[in-house]
């Protein structure tokens, strides 16, 4: 009998909400639990790319024009693009908003 590695639901995600393998969001449509999103506006992005890299899920993605934005569908909410965005182009809004 195998033992399981990591959860494979998000009903099986331990208290404490550890996450055990990175980047798992692409797997699954996360976003319709989000109390908050991110918005950009990019009249203040310098367009450095600090929120592609500090997105612990991998979803934000350039745009033709060299402007990010995040897919919603996999977005959690956690702010983090917009804590990390030195020029504050990112705030979070609420989701009814």
């Amino acid at each position: 009998m195998t033992e399981k590695k990591w959860p494979e639901t998000w009903q099986e995600v331990n208290p404490g909400c550890m996450v055990f393998r990175p980047g798992s969001a692409s797997e699954y449509h996360t976003g319709s639990w989000r109390a908050k999103r991110p918005i950009w506006d990019n009249a203040k992005c310098i367009k450095c790319g600090v929120c592609y890299i500090y997105c612990p899920e991998g979803c934000i993605n350039e745009d033709k024009d060299g402007f990010f934005q995040a897919n919603l569908d996999y977005c959690k909410g956690c702010g983090i693009c917009a804590h990390e965005c030195w020029p504050k182009a990112i705030v979070m809004v609420n989701e009814e908003d």
